[in-house]
């Protein structure tokens, strides 16, 4: 295979890489933006030169600003010498808050009207002059004349200088610190020392009276509030005694809890019945006490009576020694012996006074039990009549209670309120939390307009005018003009992009050393792959309008066809607007349109090219109706007897644009070439041309991109046609 060939195939397989696929191989964002920048470098490089002279002028004319700037510390916190604490509570809010609201404040029109009222600006024409304006109504009176001013154009002026003060102040807190810098710019630097000192001694004071004002607005508030609670108060105290007059609640003992409210804890009836009842549980305890004896004296035995009295004891023991006695005379004597009947005379004596003891002893038991019983009963009818009287009482206490929660409510009320007026009569007396820390000097080098930096914004705002220049032309051209647009855009293969060559194209076409020729080498071996059996053996190219390269594509694709791949006819059919004729210097005066009309011998048509292996067939006479002879099959039955007798049969077909004569032509070959200019054809029209061709079911081979610069590629010069060869190098020709 020849070095030519080689060549093809690889830089072939670079264009079906782009065309196999949409996206394989795409031209990255900023090299596209690259490119655009360089298709239009002029237009950028113009836009930014009148932009940076614009600017540079500007500045120029600029009047020259002064800045003041006066440094304050603002604390979080103020010192509190009273330890009273004031209205509003330290702390309450997060540090971002807190400062975000003093750096409104900075900014405040009320601070702005504060400093023009100290400064007595609106009279003074320098500061307008100094802001370069001119003072409302001065046409009516001027303030240096020596007449009044008059109160409604002094109202206007007033409101002028608040504006120009808010408009040229600015505040800069410190990152990271509690420092904020409050700078003024005029084109006075005495005016302007004289501002941002006035506007940070007016903010502190500003801040001090508010504090006092809101003071004094609250003790006047407190004063009234007190007055209301203490008559509230003196009331519900009288209808609390009153109430417990009426209803004979007497309090013995009372006591406050924490919260000021007042707990009773004992009255009269609780204290009698509190005491009564102890002495109702001593009585009910001696008289089961008394019971208690009582049913151990009943009980046979007489065991709790013979322990509890010594009399008894001592007679129950005379009479065992009495008994003992009898029963020793018994054992001795008969029953009726006198001194035995003696002995027991005196164990009966001696039983009867037992007894009569015992007899006693329980009468006096029964008599305690019956004292102590009747002192339970009396004790108990009196704790029911304190119970009946306490739960009067308690009955009596809920409407007592509602008067003295009323009670304790207004005091607590009214204590609450009597101690916080006596606080703010002293929570003013504080240092303030805003401190000056840098006074504000006149400047001496102006703060604007800097040449500089004016310069550089300049350079920057004429390329971004440049860009968006560039933007707004890019989106507004359709035209291709990279080759990956055409697979992404038309939905066709790529088969090359051919270079824009400054010499004569032909020339450089029958070099088969030039990068023209290489480009269509490309396009030759991309054509070998779109059919099953090679290079299509008919073909005809077409455009979407005159001048886009596709009669030189043909005569381009013809000699390569003939360098590499046998005989080839290339056959003008434009027959509306002939040109290859003229530009290879042959005759014109016979050709297709003489075969169309009737005249068979399309041999004598045939015209060889001389040093070549490439033949022509001219267009010939342009006919009436082209479109007519195209319509029928003679267009079919010569392109057939063409490709008998050559190997391949190269139609240069008229161009697409309100014309019918390309789908026509379409028919009579294997397939259709659509060539496409670089940065000239639309997308649109090209979309168009290729439907009209699929509804003609033309069998579209690719498209070719021709006139392409390289330099606007992403990919280099028509990927790799830069390898080419030595000077003296001859390429072989294929067999």
């Amino acid at each position: 295979m020849s070095d030519i060939n080689k060549t093809a195939l690889a830089t072939g397989a670079d264009a079906q890489e782009l065309a196999g696929g949409k996206g394989t191989r795409s031209v990255p964002v900023l090299l596209e933006y690259w490119n655009a920048l360089k298709r239009h470098v002029w237009l950028a490089l113009a836009i930014v030169a009148v932009i940076t002279i614009a600017g540079l002028i500007v500045t120029l004319l600029m009047t020259p600003q002064y800045t003041a700037t006066s440094r304050i510390e603002i604390a979080r916190e103020q010192a509190n010498v009273t330890n009273v604490e004031g209205l509003k509570r330290e702390n309450n809010s997060p540090d971002q808050e807190f400062y975000l609201t003093q750096y409104s404040l900075l900014n405040a029109r009320s601070l702005a009207q504060r400093v023009e009222r100290k400064l007595r600006l609106a009279r003074n024409d320098d500061f307008f002059a100094a802001h370069g304006t001119t003072p409302e109504g001065e046409g009516i009176l001027s303030a240096r004349s020596s007449g009044p001013v008059s109160a409604a154009q002094l109202r206007e002026r007033e409101g002028q200088a608040v504006e120009l003060l808010l408009d040229n102040v600015s505040i800069s807190p410190l990152r990271g610190s509690a420092l904020t810098d409050v700078s003024y710019t005029s084109a006075s630097s005495e005016l302007s020392r004289q501002i941002a000192n006035a506007w940070v001694a007016e903010f502190i004071q500003q801040s001090m009276d508010r504090r006092l004002s809101s003071t004094a607005d609250a003790r006047v508030y407190l004063e009234t509030r007190l007055q209301g609670l203490r008559n509230r108060l003196e009331q519900s105290e009288r209808d609390l005694v009153n109430y417990a007059a009426r209803q004979g609640i007497v309090r013995l003992a009372e006591t406050q809890s924490e919260d000021g409210r007042t707990r009773t804890t004992q009255t009269l009836a609780s204290s009698d019945l509190e005491q009564i009842n102890r002495v109702l549980v001593q009585a009910t305890t001696e008289r089961a006490d008394a019971e208690v004896r009582l049913n151990a004296a009943r009980s046979p035995g007489t065991t709790q009576l013979a322990l509890s009295n010594q009399s008894l004891n001592l007679m129950r023991q005379r009479r065992a020694e009495a008994n003992s006695e009898y029963q020793e005379l018994l054992v001795r004597f008969e029953p009726e012996y006198p001194a035995a009947r003696a002995a027991q005379e005196k164990v009966r004596a001696l039983d009867r006074s037992i007894a009569a003891e015992e007899g006693r002893v329980r009468s006096a038991y029964t008599n305690e039990y019956n004292s102590a019983r009747q002192r339970e009963d009396a004790l108990r009818a009196r704790v029911d009549k304190l119970l009946n009287r306490l739960d009067t009482e308690n009955r009596s206490s809920i409407q007592y209670n509602i008067y003295q929660r009323e009670v304790d409510t207004n005091r607590q009320l009214y204590d609450s309120l009597l101690q916080r007026y006596k606080e703010i009569g002293v929570a003013g007396v504080g240092t303030n939390n805003i401190s000056i820390v840098d006074d504000a000097f006149s400047p001496i080098d102006p703060s604007s307009p800097r040449f500089v930096l004016n310069l550089a914004l300049a350079v920057l705002l004429g390329m971004g005018l440049a860009g968006l220049a560039i933007v707004i032309l890019e989106n507004l051209d359709e035209s291709v003009r990279e080759p990956h647009q055409i697979a992404d855009k038309l939905d066709v293969p790529l088969l090359g992009a051919v270079p824009a060559v400054d010499d004569e194209a032909l020339a450089d076409i029958d070099d088969p050393k030039s990068i023209m020729s290489e480009a269509y080498m490309t396009v030759r071996t991309n054509l070998s792959f779109s059919t099953d059996h090679g290079v299509p053996k008919t073909m005809a190219l077409t455009s979407t309008s005159p001048s886009e390269g596709k009669s030189t594509s043909a005569y381009a694709l013809a000699r390569v066809l003939g360098r590499t791949a046998g005989s080839v006819v290339l056959v003008d059919v434009d027959m509306r607007r002939p040109v290859v004729a003229s530009r290879l210097g042959l005759d014109n005066s016979k050709g297709v349109s003489n075969f169309l009309a009737g005249d068979d011998d399309w041999a004598s048509l045939v015209q060889a090219i001389g040093g070549s292996n490439v033949s022509f067939v001219a267009a010939g006479p342009t006919p009436p109706s082209a479109s007519e002879l195209l319509s029928g099959d003679r267009l079919e039955l010569f392109v057939r007897k063409l490709s008998e007798k050559f190997d391949h049969v190269i139609l240069d077909s008229p161009p697409m644009l309100g014309l019918s004569d390309a789908a026509l032509i379409a028919k009579a070959v294997e397939g259709v070439i659509y060539v496409i200019e670089a940065d000239r054809t639309a997308v649109r029209a090209s979309q168009a041309a290729l439907s009209r061709l699929r509804e003609s079911r033309a069998h579209i081979l690719g498209a070719l991109l021709t006139k392409y610069r390289a330099k606007q590629s992403g990919y280099g010069y028509g990927y790799g046609y830069g390898y080419g060869y030595g000077k003296d190098h001859v390429p072989e020709q294929a067999a």
